[in-house]
């Protein structure tokens, strides 16, 4: 897995908890990113590295102190509350930095007080530092009081333990455990205030009923095949926006319908393996989904596959007191206080702290596949990309690899394995293969199952190049415009019994 934390700091590149200055800038610039650092995880602003491109100036060694001295300064006129830095000299190529570290702060929101709390206060987006909206205010205020979000008080009341129904049943079946309405209380998902029931944040994530959608609009996952390295195409897509609970599988049901299955026979017995590991794909759609900062309306969680990656983006950045670096080392941070248990004893999730070395354990049994990941803008991203080799030899994968003839279970020849070099096929070529392998079906029904609103031309286009090739055929061959016309694949023979 790449570790960008080999290269000194002077030389990585500014991120959310880094950023370089070559000298004191005017103005209140200083301020800002320092409150953004107190605000968030923290981190280290660097005087005496130019950016762009990036070079160390140093600091004079007669400027250091007076230096030290206007940082402290600036910061205790301009910031409230008080922020204290921790400020030290760093040697770097033979030149001296000055370093202001910044932890994060426990009395958040920290803010100028020029501007007040309402417009000054700042928070860290990836390398930029931006004005804090009024709902990350209300985040600040509730990691002040240390309150997550999923433990809010919904005030809309409603049919509860009706909207909660199917979770009820789905937790009771995979947890062993009754789920009755003291329960309910007690984990947070019905809270009482004045003699009145209200839902939790956490419950109506979990309702089955418009109240979800309508309140929680953006807790949802975007799926998408693209077609390619970039979005500009698509090929597929689903929008799941059901209660959360359901949503994993549903997910890795659109991931499966678009990555490459290999099938290999080796002596009696058939081999598949999937294009990406999924155990380790579930465990990190299963992490963004217990995981996510549901307080950030406008985003949503994204599963986006490429011809060479596959990427689960979700929103919000690792919490404030987990770097990046620390990932793997089964250290655990829970940001939704409710929802996690919950998850845990539904085995959503199965122990703390352990989900990242599962990830990465699948995937050193890939060789092709390399894990990395990423702090991107305010969200936090897996991916999980074909190396080098694999992207240029067989970015498609293949759909069928079955090579030689082996012998079937009565010791006698099978038939002889067809062939398929999947090289030169588009991944929706690909896709229809999957589905046909199933038995005939009609290009309508092919659509449905791909979730396309219709028979698009991209989809005719990669009948006929199918077509064109001998992989698939028409089953009434005589009236290739019949309305009753499906479609196998050639030499289709049904799986022996063994």
């Amino acid at each position: 897995m790449n570790n960008i934390f080999e290269k000194p700091f002077w030389y990585q590149a500014e991120s959310r908890r880094l950023e370089f200055k070559e000298a004191f800038p005017r103005g209140d610039r200083i301020a800002k990113t320092v409150i953004a650092f107190a605000n968030g995880a923290g981190g280290k602003l660097v005087f005496g590295v130019k950016d762009n491109p990036r070079q160390v100036i140093g600091i004079p060694d007669e400027e250091l102190f007076m230096l030290e001295e206007k940082i402290s300064n600036h910061l205790f006129d301009l910031c409230s509350p008080t922020i204290i830095p921790e400020i030290y000299i760093q040697a770097a190529e033979g030149k001296n930095l000055l370093v202001a570290e910044i932890f994060p702060g426990p009395q958040k929101p920290y803010f100028l007080k020029s501007k007040g709390k309402r417009d000054g206060t700042y928070i860290r987006v990836g390398s930029s530092t931006r004005k804090a909206s009024l709902e990350m205010l209300e985040e600040l205020e509730r990691q002040k009081r240390k309150i997550s979000f999923d433990s809010t008080i919904i005030y809309e009341p409603c049919d509860i333990e009706n909207a909660l129904k199917d979770f009820i049943h789905v937790f009771q079946e995979k947890s062993g455990l009754k789920m009755d309405h003291e329960h309910l209380k007690n984990c947070g998902l019905i809270i009482c205030e004045r003699d009145t029931q209200y839902p939790s944040a956490a419950a109506v994530l979990l309702f089955h009923s418009p109240v979800k959608q309508r309140l929680f609009p953006y807790a949802k996952i975007e799926c998408a095949r693209f077609k390619g390295d970039d979005t500009r195409m698509f090929l597929d897509q689903a929008t799941i926006d059901g209660p959360i609970f359901s949503s994993s599988d549903l997910c890795m049901d659109f991931i499966k319908r678009n990555i490459s299955l290999s099938s290999v026979i080796k002596d009696v017995y058939r081999q598949d393996t999937w294009e990406y590991p999924l155990a380790a794909v579930r465990e990190a759609v299963n992490n963004a989904i217990v995981h996510r900062d549901y307080s950030i309306m406008g985003s949503d969680i994204k599963v986006a596959i490429f011809d060479n990656k596959l990427e689960i983006t979700s929103p919000g950045p690792l919490p404030d007191t987990m770097p990046i670096e620390n990932l793997g080392s089964g250290r655990s941070e829970i940001r939704n206080r409710v929802l996690a248990p919950i998850f845990k004893q539904i085995k959503l999730i199965e122990s703390w702290g352990t989900g990242i070395q599962r990830m990465q354990k699948e995937v050193s049994q890939y060789s092709g596949i390399d894990l990395e990941f990423k702090e991107t803008a305010y969200a936090f991203q897996v991916r999980f990309i074909k190396k080098e080799a694999i992207v240029s030899g067989q970015s498609q994968g293949r759909v069928e690899a079955e090579s030689g003839q082996g012998q079937d279970s009565a010791g006698g020849q099978s038939e002889p394995a067809q062939i398929w070099q999947a090289n030169d096929l588009t991944q929706l070529s690909q896709n229809i293969i999957n589905l046909l392998n199933t038995g005939p079906m009609s290009k309508s029904e092919v659509a449905g199952a791909l979730g396309l609103a219709n028979v698009t031309g991209h989809l005719n286009r990669n009948f006929k190049l199918l077509l064109q090739k001998g992989i698939i055929q028409y089953t009434i061959p005589d009236k290739p415009q019949s309305r009753l016309q499906k479609y196998n694949l050639v030499d289709k023979k049904p799986a022996k019994k063994r």
